[in-house]
Protein backbone atom coordinates (compact mmCIF):
# COMPACT_ATOMS: atom_id res chain seq x y z
CA UNK A 1 0.00 0.00 0.00
CA UNK A 2 1.25 3.47 -0.75
CA UNK A 3 1.22 6.38 1.66
CA UNK A 4 1.96 10.07 1.29
CA UNK A 5 3.91 11.66 4.13
CA UNK A 6 2.15 14.57 5.81
CA UNK A 7 5.31 15.84 7.49
CA UNK A 8 8.04 15.05 9.97
CA UNK A 9 5.67 13.74 12.66
CA UNK A 10 5.12 10.42 10.87
CA UNK A 11 1.54 11.20 9.81
CA UNK A 12 0.49 9.74 6.47
CA UNK A 13 -2.31 9.90 3.95
CA UNK A 14 -3.29 6.59 2.39
CA UNK A 15 -6.21 4.97 0.58
CA UNK A 16 -9.03 3.34 2.52
CA UNK A 17 -10.45 0.16 1.00
CA UNK A 18 -13.27 -2.27 1.83
CA UNK A 19 -10.91 -4.89 3.30
CA UNK A 20 -10.12 -2.34 6.05
CA UNK A 21 -13.73 -2.27 7.30
CA UNK A 22 -12.92 -3.55 10.81
CA UNK A 23 -10.20 -0.93 11.30
CA UNK A 24 -12.48 1.78 9.91
CA UNK A 25 -15.28 0.75 12.29
CA UNK A 26 -12.88 0.80 15.26
CA UNK A 27 -11.78 4.31 14.24
CA UNK A 28 -15.40 5.43 13.97
CA UNK A 29 -16.20 3.91 17.37
CA UNK A 30 -13.30 5.82 18.99
CA UNK A 31 -14.54 9.12 17.55
CA UNK A 32 -18.27 8.49 17.17
CA UNK A 33 -19.57 11.21 19.50
CA UNK A 34 -16.95 13.79 18.52
CA UNK A 35 -17.21 13.20 14.76
CA UNK A 36 -21.01 13.13 14.98
CA UNK A 37 -21.25 16.71 16.24
CA UNK A 38 -21.14 17.98 12.63
CA UNK A 39 -20.90 14.89 10.44
CA UNK A 40 -23.57 12.24 9.85
CA UNK A 41 -21.09 9.46 9.15
CA UNK A 42 -21.29 7.93 12.66
CA UNK A 43 -25.02 7.40 12.04
CA UNK A 44 -24.17 5.51 8.82
CA UNK A 45 -21.18 3.42 9.93
CA UNK A 46 -22.57 1.49 12.89
CA UNK A 47 -21.36 -2.09 12.39
CA UNK A 48 -18.99 -4.12 10.25
CA UNK A 49 -21.44 -4.48 7.35
CA UNK A 50 -22.16 -0.75 7.15
CA UNK A 51 -18.46 0.02 7.48
CA UNK A 52 -17.67 -2.28 4.57
CA UNK A 53 -20.56 -0.81 2.52
CA UNK A 54 -19.30 2.75 3.08
CA UNK A 55 -15.77 1.83 2.02
CA UNK A 56 -17.13 -0.14 -0.95
CA UNK A 57 -19.13 2.90 -2.08
CA UNK A 58 -15.91 4.93 -2.17
CA UNK A 59 -14.05 2.10 -3.94
CA UNK A 60 -16.74 2.30 -6.61
CA UNK A 61 -16.44 6.10 -6.75
CA UNK A 62 -12.69 5.72 -7.15
CA UNK A 63 -13.16 3.20 -9.97
CA UNK A 64 -15.67 5.53 -11.66
CA UNK A 65 -13.42 8.57 -11.06
CA UNK A 66 -16.24 10.36 -9.21
CA UNK A 67 -14.79 10.55 -5.69
CA UNK A 68 -11.95 9.46 -3.40
CA UNK A 69 -11.45 8.52 0.26
CA UNK A 70 -8.09 8.75 2.02
CA UNK A 71 -7.25 7.76 5.58
CA UNK A 72 -5.12 9.90 7.86
CA UNK A 73 -2.76 7.74 9.91
CA UNK A 74 -0.71 8.81 12.89
CA UNK A 75 1.95 6.35 14.05
CA UNK A 76 0.20 3.70 11.94
CA UNK A 77 -3.24 4.21 13.52
CA UNK A 78 -6.19 5.42 11.47
CA UNK A 79 -7.27 8.70 13.14
CA UNK A 80 -9.28 10.46 10.44
CA UNK A 81 -10.00 10.83 6.77
CA UNK A 82 -10.18 13.28 3.91
CA UNK A 83 -12.43 12.73 0.97
CA UNK A 84 -13.50 14.10 -2.32
CA UNK A 85 -17.19 13.56 -1.75
CA UNK A 86 -17.78 14.50 -5.36
CA UNK A 87 -15.40 14.66 -8.29
CA UNK A 88 -16.56 15.73 -11.74
CA UNK A 89 -13.52 15.84 -13.98
CA UNK A 90 -15.54 16.90 -17.05
CA UNK A 91 -16.82 19.96 -15.18
CA UNK A 92 -13.56 20.43 -13.28
CA UNK A 93 -15.24 20.46 -9.86
CA UNK A 94 -14.88 18.59 -6.60
CA UNK A 95 -16.14 18.83 -3.02
CA UNK A 96 -13.67 18.04 -0.24
CA UNK A 97 -14.49 17.02 3.31
CA UNK A 98 -12.85 15.57 6.40
CA UNK A 99 -13.11 14.29 9.94
CA UNK A 100 -10.80 13.37 12.82
CA UNK A 101 -11.16 11.46 16.03
CA UNK A 102 -10.41 13.49 19.20
CA UNK A 103 -6.90 12.10 19.75
CA UNK A 104 -5.71 13.71 16.51
CA UNK A 105 -7.19 17.20 16.86
CA UNK A 106 -5.00 20.30 16.99
CA UNK A 107 -1.97 18.95 15.12
CA UNK A 108 -2.68 20.33 11.65
CA UNK A 109 -3.37 16.89 10.20
CA UNK A 110 -6.54 17.86 8.34
CA UNK A 111 -5.00 20.98 6.83
CA UNK A 112 -1.97 19.04 5.60
CA UNK A 113 -4.09 16.14 4.32
CA UNK A 114 -6.60 18.33 2.51
CA UNK A 115 -3.72 20.31 1.00
CA UNK A 116 -2.30 17.07 -0.47
CA UNK A 117 -5.70 16.04 -1.85
CA UNK A 118 -6.37 19.46 -3.40
CA UNK A 119 -2.88 19.44 -4.93
CA UNK A 120 -3.69 16.07 -6.49
CA UNK A 121 -7.12 17.18 -7.72
CA UNK A 122 -5.80 20.41 -9.27
CA UNK A 123 -2.52 19.14 -10.70
CA UNK A 124 -3.34 15.53 -11.63
CA UNK A 125 -7.05 15.66 -12.41
CA UNK A 126 -7.25 19.26 -13.72
CA UNK A 127 -9.96 20.23 -11.24
CA UNK A 128 -10.66 23.95 -11.50
CA UNK A 129 -12.81 24.43 -8.39
CA UNK A 130 -12.81 22.67 -5.01
CA UNK A 131 -15.75 23.31 -2.68
CA UNK A 132 -15.83 22.97 1.11
CA UNK A 133 -19.33 22.79 2.61
CA UNK A 134 -19.40 23.25 6.37
CA UNK A 135 -21.90 23.84 9.16
CA UNK A 136 -21.72 27.44 10.35
CA UNK A 137 -21.30 25.98 13.85
CA UNK A 138 -18.15 24.03 12.91
CA UNK A 139 -15.41 26.53 13.78
CA UNK A 140 -12.47 24.12 13.35
CA UNK A 141 -13.55 23.17 9.83
CA UNK A 142 -14.05 26.83 8.90
CA UNK A 143 -10.54 27.49 10.20
CA UNK A 144 -9.21 24.79 7.85
CA UNK A 145 -10.93 26.48 4.90
CA UNK A 146 -9.29 29.76 5.87
CA UNK A 147 -5.84 28.17 6.29
CA UNK A 148 -6.21 26.63 2.84
CA UNK A 149 -6.89 30.05 1.34
CA UNK A 150 -10.48 29.32 0.44
CA UNK A 151 -13.04 32.07 -0.10
CA UNK A 152 -16.36 32.09 1.72
CA UNK A 153 -19.00 32.38 -0.96
CA UNK A 154 -22.13 32.42 1.13
CA UNK A 155 -24.40 30.84 3.69
CA UNK A 156 -27.30 28.55 2.91
CA UNK A 157 -29.63 29.39 5.76
CA UNK A 158 -31.17 26.40 7.55
CA UNK A 159 -30.41 24.24 4.52
CA UNK A 160 -29.11 21.16 6.31
CA UNK A 161 -31.42 19.00 8.39
CA UNK A 162 -29.25 17.07 10.83
CA UNK A 163 -30.57 15.00 13.71
CA UNK A 164 -33.87 16.83 13.66
CA UNK A 165 -32.47 20.37 13.62
CA UNK A 166 -31.91 22.78 10.75
CA UNK A 167 -28.39 24.15 10.37
CA UNK A 168 -26.85 26.88 8.26
CA UNK A 169 -24.19 25.70 5.82
CA UNK A 170 -21.33 27.81 4.56
CA UNK A 171 -19.83 27.27 1.14
CA UNK A 172 -16.14 27.94 0.75
CA UNK A 173 -14.09 27.31 -2.38
CA UNK A 174 -10.73 27.67 -4.01
CA UNK A 175 -10.09 27.95 -7.74
CA UNK A 176 -7.09 26.33 -9.41
CA UNK A 177 -5.37 29.65 -10.32
CA UNK A 178 -5.74 30.86 -6.71
CA UNK A 179 -4.46 27.52 -5.39
CA UNK A 180 -1.42 27.55 -7.64
CA UNK A 181 -0.62 31.17 -6.82
CA UNK A 182 -0.82 30.50 -3.07
CA UNK A 183 1.38 27.40 -3.43
CA UNK A 184 4.03 29.46 -5.29
CA UNK A 185 3.93 32.27 -2.71
CA UNK A 186 2.84 30.82 0.67
CA UNK A 187 3.90 34.03 2.48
Amino acid sequence: MYAISLGDDGAELCPLEPWQAAEFLAHMDRGREFIGRHNGLPDVVTDLASSRAYLQAYAEKTAADTGRLFGIRSEGTLVGAVLLRTLDVAQGTAEAGCWLEPSAVGRGLVTRAVRAVIDWAVEERAVHRVDWWVSSDNGPSIAVARRLGMTKEGVLRESYLYRGERHDEEIWSVLAPEWRAARRDPG
